[in-house]
């Protein structure tokens, strides 16, 4: 059995609203040499996309390993404004407390964004000076996560953004020559235009600087050789690309490293969507991937078969109202306009700051656009599009109309609404009656708090335990919510011990229960916190136990402390 240490870590290196124009990928002006240098020592999938080409949605997406369409997440922040959680099944948690039940040490530095408040059992450290280096046990395996913000949508706006991620501050060395970037043909080529673009590249090289400090504390602690890395983002910066199912909003960068696995400097054409990332990395390292992940393992032993298709959506941004679903094979992409009596284009403050819309705002009211830069000014959509990506990458000339596609877009049409039908798609479902049923008093629930349930020689946890009492040595503790879902979190305060799940008792101590009870083992970190697993045992003395139950769309519940006092026989 493999132990603890040799579990594999796993860092997650993602680059916010990023396409992958990098070197490895074949971009002549990029300068990523972080980026290319893991994709020399690891694999790249050039065919991977986002569930969707917004954040929010798309995130909720990679940390739920469900659609956002299935989850209450497809429409643009429900966290503010209209003000709900997505209403999360019960059955659903984040990635990181499974890799918590599993003796991980899971951080977050700093982005969530996931549609709802991260619940108290997400991670053990989400801040912006969150990293693996702050585990209490150096040999405790970690799942850490870092999202460098600098090639956000609003990073290419012309006036100056502070970030929040501040634990690596990157500087510029030098700027991206305008005149040496491609403009998208639906694009007016104006001189703002190409300052924009360029300022993405200058971007993308501040988050190289990022990754590239990573990787290097990661051998500086002599950790790269057993730590999965995984490169991604979570759709396209520019507009026509984000909050529209192009490719230039879903085409996710992929590149994971994986030493003695996977082979250094290949590529592979699997097709992938962003919400396989959750069970992949659960397959990877060996932790069961739960069965109402709709996301496909595509390494370690739980892999599944290939994907034919991969899928995204488009709801509700900001306060513009829409519906749009796609699905793509390698070569087709296929789009559904369910409002097409709506403009492309339907108002979106934030997107009207970016300076390559308002100059293509500009040159519309000017009458100096051509053909394909006018599409997206029309008053009305096809019910449908479709398109070969790989005769038209930029996704122009829609082929719906066309005689001899028919059976492609049959083919493409039938699998749509196959996938909205299997995965339950709740864009069908008016939001307010969505948020109704989540919220039935118009309030967001809260947990319901911890109780303490107590297994000795006289008590069989028929009666929940008062806030103080006392224990005989031989006993096993039972934590119980009646909040569906829920997860508990416990800490001993400092001073007392740490417990540990299947850890083998000290000589002398009483046996473990079957099923894997927990011990304790060793001093805890101060204001570290325990996924609960299963009873545990306290040994003697006093102890002040303390615990909070949270689930995903809930408000965490009031802690609740008891006092314990366990005899020495």
């Amino acid at each position: 059995m493999q132990s603890v240490a040799r579990k594999p870590n796993v860092l997650w290196i993602s680059f916010e609203d990023c396409l992958p124009l990098y070197g490895c990928y074949g971009d002549k002006i990029a300068r990523t040499p972080a980026v290319d240098r893991l994709a020399l020592e690891g694999c790249i999938y050039p065919n991977a996309f986002s569930t969707a080409p917004i954040c929010a949605p798309a995130r909720a997406a990679v940390i739920t390993g469900m659609y956002p369409t299935s989850i209450g997440a497809h429409h643009m922040r429900t966290t503010r404004g209209k003000a709900y959680d997505a209403p999360v099944p019960h059955y659903a948690k984040c990635l990181g407390e499974y890799f918590r039940g599993e003796g991980y040490y899971c951080t977050n530095n700093v982005k969530t964004d996931y549609q709802f408040e991260p619940p108290f059992a997400a991670w053990d450290d989400c801040s912006n000076t969150a990293h693996w280096r702050n585990r209490p046990d150096p040999a405790t395996p970690f799942f850490a996560v870092f999202n460098p913000e600098y090639t956000h949508e609003s990073g290419m706006w012309e006036e100056q953004r502070t970030w929040p991620f501040n634990y690596i501050v990157p500087s510029l060395k030098e700027t991206t020559d305008p005149d040496s970037v491609e403009v998208p043909p639906y694009f007016p080529d104006t001189p703002r235009v190409r300052s924009s673009i360029a300022r993405n590249y200058d971007n993308m090289a501040l988050c190289d600087q990022v990754m590239e400090a990573l990787l290097g504390q990661l051998e500086e602690d002599g950790l790269a050789d057993n730590t999965i890395v995984v490169h991604w983002s979570d759709h396209g910066p520019m507009p026509r690309g984000k909050r529209h199912p192009y490719d230039q909003g879903i085409h996710s960068p992929m590149i994971i490293r994986w030493p003695g696995v996977v082979e250094p400097g290949t590529t592979s054409d699997r097709l992938v969507s962003t919400v396989d990332l959750g069970p992949t990395m659960l397959s990877a390292c060996g932790i069961t991937v739960p069965p109402h992940m709709q996301g496909r393992a595509f390494l370690g032993a739980q892999t599944a078969p290939e994907r034919e298709y991969v899928h995204a959506s488009v709801d509700r941004s900001d306060a513009d109202n829409d519906m749009v679903r796609a699905v793509r094979d390698r070569t087709y992409k296929y789009i559904k306009n369910c409002f097409p009596e709506k403009p492309y284009l339907l108002w979106n403050a934030f997107r009207n700051r970016h300076p390559i819309m308002q100059e293509w705002y500009r040159c519309w009211m000017e009458g100096t656009l051509n053909e394909t830069q006018s599409i997206m000014f029309a008053e009305k959509r096809p019910v449908e599009e479709l398109y070969d990506t790989r005769t038209d990458p930029w996704e122009v000339h829609n082929l719906a109309e066309d005689d001899r596609y028919q059976e492609v877009l049959d083919r493409m049409r039938e699998e749509l609404d196959t996938w909205q039908e299997e995965t339950r798609d709740l864009g069908l479902l008016d939001e307010k009656v969505m948020k109704s049923i989540h919220y039935p008093d118009g309030d967001k629930p809260v947990c319901t708090e911890a109780r303490c349930l107590v297994f000795s020689a006289d008590s069989y946890g028929e009666e929940r335990a008062p806030d103080a009492f006392s224990l005989p040595r031989r006993h096993r503790l039972q934590l119980f919510s009646p909040t569906q879902g829920c997860s508990i979190c416990f800490t001993l305060d400092q001073g007392d011990q740490r417990l540990h799940g299947s850890t083998p008792p000290a000589t002398g101590e009483e046996p473990a229960l079957p099923h894997a009870s927990a011990v304790l083992e060793a001093p805890p970190a101060e204001g570290s916190w325990e996924l609960y697993k299963a009873p545990i045992c306290l040994p003697a003395g006093s102890h002040r136990l303390r615990t909070v139950v949270s689930r995903i769309g809930y408000h965490d519940s009031l802690e609740t402390t008891f006092e314990i006092t366990v005899i020495q026989e």
